[in-house]
Parts: structure tokens; sequence; C-alpha cells
């Protein structure tokens, strides 16, 4: 007889246990934390009666079984969270006892980043950490692409965790690598995004990257539906002839060479895109790279295609305006966003492919060529991974006025290992960074 089983009785089922994720990512001192699902059953047995414990813990430095809580779902599984101690990984053994003295266990593998800046402010994107470009739809939630895949992504802005849904534009658009998407903005429906334009990393010529396409947008929040639009190809070929034409004004010829990187003082690497005060038709493409001069201390270069509604539209060749210089202290474009009210916020950066420790910081801007930007914010630049996306723009006329921007993480070693983010096997690991952040009051400029 089963040392389980009473006389009379039969013996007791078989307890089974399931987890929703066996990895889950999080970050010391963090506010709303992913958590994980465990699943809990034995036949016959109501699964508020059965116990769920953590029976060890491969390095309690970064989370012991103290530091795992749980809740009851409405339908009687748990919801674990973790909250670590430490920067590091750990493997955590949760077993489930039911009646009859009936056991299993599952592993959940944990990673835990360090705490960070406003930690408070602070919400995780998990599934990439790539994060590139970002539009707000409403509702809470926020599109967003990366630089590695051809995947948008709806998160929800206030909270940590995996997308709520995911869309792989990549077999529509044709294409087998990436697009390199790093900018994008909304009018109407329509959603317009663009790859980087520029040579790869090693100066490599890769079409992919030389696509801008749209996408409409139905719904919003967790309901938000999107479709593929149409797609242009030839954006950087217009542009280059544009400059050519023009006694080669600003190099782009010279910067998209063979063998020219793009991410140097005078390489050719687009990282904004914003339509022009009042305009559905006039877009402005803001480049990282060049400076304007293409030296130290150059201002940032945003120049106009007057058709570009157009060009998405009809494949109409680009038409160009009188590009605008803007004087962000030596930094370039990272992002370009406005709001309604058509008031600006630029997210100011290095040209420069570094580890992100240089400078970053907010500048506000009317959208008039000639009028100057106002410097409304520095950005913390301690913790891992590079300020890249502005999810809105608030009215900026408001007094403390709060914006979210969003990181990208891919090169950060986010759990002390030397492992960048972009390389680790699990998409739980794998996060994006977004905070809030106060403009400060303007002193002088154009409003």
């Amino acid at each position: 007889m089963s040392a389980a089983a009473t006389p009379g009785f039969p013996e007791a089922a078989d307890v089974t246990i399931a987890l929703s994720a066996t990895h889950l990512g999080g970050a010391v001192g963090a506010f709303g934390d992913p958590s994980v699902t465990v699943d809990v059953e034995q036949a016959g047995i109501p699964d508020g009666f059965l116990r769920l414990t953590v029976v060890s813990s491969s390095n309690p430095a970064v989370a012991d079984a103290a530091d795992v809580r749980q809740v009851r779902t409405a339908d009687g599984d748990r919801r674990l969270t973790v909250h670590p101690r430490q920067q590091g990984y750990t493997d955590l053994t949760l077993q489930v006892t039911g009646r009859g003295g009936k056991t299993a266990t599952a592993t959940l593998s944990y990673a835990a980043s360090a705490r960070v800046d406003g930690a408070l402010t602070t919400r995780y994107l998990t599934g990439s950490a790539d994060a590139s470009a970002a539009v707000d739809v409403g509702g809470g939630h926020v599109l967003v692409a990366d630089d590695e895949t051809n995947v948008l992504r709806l998160y929800d802005r206030s909270r940590s965790g995996a997308p709520v849904r995911t869309w792989d534009l990549g077999p529509t658009l044709g294409l087998k690598k990436e697009a390199d998407i790093e900018a994008a903005t909304r009018v109407g429906d329509t959603i317009y995004w663009t790859g980087s334009l520029g040579n790869n990393k090693d100066g490599k010529y890769k079409a992919e990257r030389n696509t801008v396409f749209t996408t409409t947008v139905t719904g919003s929040g967790a309901d938000t539906e999107i479709i593929f639009g149409s797609a242009y190809r030839k954006l950087r070929e217009d542009l280059v002839a544009w400059d050519v034409a023009n006694g080669n004004r600003y190099g782009f010829a010279a910067g998209t060479a063979a063998g020219e990187v793009p991410k140097q003082v005078d390489g050719f690497n687009v990282e904004g895109l914003e339509f022009a005060p009042g305009s559905t038709t006039t877009a402005y493409v803001g480049f990282r790279a060049p400076l304007a001069p293409a030296a130290l201390g150059g201002k940032a270069l945003l120049v106009p295609v007057t058709n570009f509604d157009q060009v998405l539209a009809t494949g109409a060749k680009a038409a160009i305006g009188e590009p605008v210089e803007l004087n962000l202290g030596g930094l370039s474009i990272r992002d370009i966003r406005k709001n309604a009210a058509d008031q600006y916020l630029i997210l100011a950066g290095s040209w420069a492919a570094d580890d992100n420790s240089d400078p970053y910081a907010l500048y506000q801007w009317d959208g008039v060529p000639g009028h100057a930007p106002v410097k409304r914010a520095d950005l913390p630049t301690t913790d891992p991974g590079g300020w890249e996306a502005i999810v809105n723009v608030p009215d900026l006329r408001v007094p403390g006025a709060r914006v979210q921007l969003i990181t990208d993480s891919g090169a950060a070693d986010l759990y002390g290992d030397g492992t960048e983010a972009k390389e680790l096997d699990h998409p739980e690991w794998k996060k994006s960074r977004s905070a809030w952040f106060t403009l400060g009051s303007i002193r002088g400029g154009h409003r």
C-alpha cells in the first residue's frame, strides 16, 4: 500500500505545477516589476488548499525565498513577484504540496538588473532591449519599434512587463533583415516609420535600412490594431542627390560611401521624424549624423521633405526644402516629437557610437526655422542604456510638465556578467527602460 493512501480511501492524485514563463526579469528597487503566474492543480482538491513555497535559491544574494511575494488570483492560481537584493541571476525552485503529501517542483530562472536613478517612475518594457521609436496610441499604451528586428510591440505605459501584442512586419515588407527602424510619427490614423537610411556599423550598405513605411492604426489602448500601408525605398538616394546638386553642402555622398560608418560626426544616420507646424505634407527628417558643420560643436540638422505624404502614398520622388540647423550644444537629433499645439520636444544626444555616457538633453522648439530651441532638461547618463524615444509631448506651457522617455538598452550589460542585453537568450530578460522626467522652466528663447 502506498504511504500516501489511507485504508478505505483511494490514493491522492498527483499534483502539477506550471509556470506562465520559466524566466523572469526584474530590477533592484523597482516598482511594478513583471510577475509570473503559477498554475497548481490536484484532481479533486480545490486549488486554494494547495501550498506553494519557494524551497531554494541558487544565489540567495540576488534573491532568496523571503524575497518572493505571492498573491492568489481569482481562479486559484498564484502570481509571483520577486524583490531582488542585488544585481545578478538566481534559479528559484518552487514546490507545490497537496493532499496525501504529493509534491511537484518547477524552476523559475530569475535575473535582476541594478537599481537605477528615478526608480519610482521607471518601468521596463520586456521582450526587446533595443527600443528605438515610440508612438502614443492612446488608452495608456504605446507602440514601440526596435532597431534589431521588424517587430512592433504594444505596451502598457504604466506597467513593466511583456508587450500586450506584437506585429512582425518583416514578411509584409519583404525584408529578411532589420530595417533599422529609428524614428516614427503619427498623422491621424497613419504612422510613418523610417529606417536609419545609413550604412551598417561596418560601413556596408544594407538595402533594408533604406526603408520608409506606413502603418494604419485603429482602436486604442490594449485594443489597438495596425495594418501595413505602403513603403518607399529611395529616400536615401533622394537626399544624397539633393545634397550633391547643392554643392555637397552636408557631405551626404561622402557619408554614405562604402566603408563609411554612420555614427561619426560626418556620417549619415537618421533618427528623427516629425511633421512641420500645421502640416500633414512636410516632414522634418532629423539626423544623428552629420552635424552642420561636420565638426565638434556643430549644429543639429533637420531636412524638410515637403511632399512626404505623397512619397509614401504614390512613390513620388522626395522634394527637399531648405534645411534647418539647430544649436543643441553640439548634440544631434535622437528623436523629435510635437503635440497638437505644435509644441516640439527634441531629444538630443551624441552622434557617436559610444557607451551612452555622453550628455543627453531635452530641448523645446516651436518648429519655426530660425527660431532657437531652448533646453528644458539635462538627462541622467549614469544608468545603462541611451535615451532614444519620446512617447508624447505634454502641454509645455504647464509648470512641471512631465514627459516619458524610453531607452535603447541593447548594448547594456544589465546583469553584470558582460553580456549585452541584445544577446541575452531569453526575451523576458531583454528590456528597455522607460522613465518620466519633469521639465525645467524656460529661460528665454521662442516658445
